[in-house]
């Protein structure tokens, strides 16, 4: 019984700290997007103070997405078990952690914005944007394509759910700067990934438990 609990919490886990992130990152994409409309080619847009309590309160919300990501992270490679691919595992993992890495420094690049001015250049929003966009969702990009190919070759995940990593992934990959709003493909990613976590553990859940 104990095991089977421990079988069950793993992807309550998982899902629970995927849709946290997924909703967090989503906000704070969205918040920043609406305040800085112009992106790194905004040159002459200048930040007032609506926009900057806006960042303010997107930038409030990234280290909350990064822990919850963390949490989504070791939650996923827990349900991987014994058997896990040590190389798709250390790109999995590597991918991850850069990511949540390069998702801060974009945040407190970004943080400058609030000290900008007229007078000043705009390298906090240059710098924030390419980090987010270029290097961040390259990393997010791996991160997806890796999970789906660990979920295939494991047989966790539904093939349409694999199929559909595979393309967010090259999206992000491909498309990176060059499409605005792309980055929310990946919070929509992890939101999708996390509902059929938690929709296959109810289902587990009403399965009867063979006695050991």
């Amino acid at each position: 019984m104990e095991r089977q609990h421990e079988r069950l919490a793993t992807p309550w886990a998982a899902g629970v700290a995927g849709v946290v992130f997924a909703i967090l990152m989503a906000a704070a994409i969205v918040l920043m997007r609406i305040a800085l409309p112009g992106g790194n080619a905004g040159d002459d847009v200048t930040t007032d103070a609506a926009q900057r309590s806006v960042v303010r309160t997107a930038l409030a919300l990234i280290p909350f997405a990064g822990i919850a990501f963390l949490w989504f992270m070791g939650a996923l490679r827990e349900q991987a078990g014994e058997g896990e691919d040590q190389f798709f595992s250390t790109v999995f993992l590597g991918s991850g952690l850069i990511f949540v890495a390069t998702l801060f420094g974009a945040a407190a690049a970004a943080g400058t914005v609030l000290a900008e001015s007229q007078q000043h250049p705009p390298f906090g929003r240059q710098f924030a944007y390419a980090l987010l966009t270029t290097y961040a969702m390259r990393m997010a990009a791996v991160f997806i394509i890796t999970t789906s190919t660990i979920g295939r070759r494991a047989g966790a995940l539904p093939r349409p759910l694999v199929v559909l990593g595979y393309v967010a992934g090259l999206v992000l990959l491909v498309a990176g700067a060059n499409v605005p709003w792309s980055e929310l493909v990946f919070p929509a990613w992890a939101l999708i990934l996390s509902l059929n976590i938690l929709r296959g553990r109810r289902s587990a859940r009403s399965q009867p438990v063979t006695p050991t």
